[in-house]
């Protein structure tokens, strides 16, 4: 009985994330906020239900094994796609939110070079010497 019940805390938690991911798709209104939330959100919701699945078939070692291990995948790749899929839509041109405060990248992206330097400040240190 306990196990059913944390179990269904897990999934039921798990799925209210994945809805916050889909609501964020629609309601965010650039692509780096939409990403930030279907990362973060759907990662997390993923992870729940992966865990109400843990506690269920806690008995079979191999099972918890291999859904612990596509927690740990799902954690680690997730926002790693999220950024990479972001970076790509910002150099294409896709649009910023205009309440944008701050565009961190536009003062160290090149237009025409497609060049990316790393830090403002490093380039600065740079032309001292």
């Amino acid at each position: 009985m306990t196990t059913e019940v944390i179990t269904s805390l897990f999934l039921l938690l798990g799925a209210f994330l994945m809805l916050l991911s889909g609501i964020g798709i629609i309601r965010m209104p650039d692509l780096l906020t939409r990403m930030h939330a279907t990362s973060k959100a759907g990662a997390l919701g993923i992870g729940m239900m992966t865990c109400g699945f843990v506690v269920y078939y806690s008995d079979d070692i191999s099972l918890v094994v291999r859904a612990l291990a596509m927690i740990v995948f799902v954690l680690v790749t997730a926002p790693v796609a999220a950024h990479v899929l972001a970076r790509a839509g910002y150099f294409v041109g896709i649009k910023l939110w205009e309440g944008t405060v701050k565009d961190v990248i536009k003062e160290r992206y090149d237009l025409k070079t497609h060049h990316l330097r790393s830090s403002p400040r490093k380039q600065e240190d740079e032309e001292e010497y």
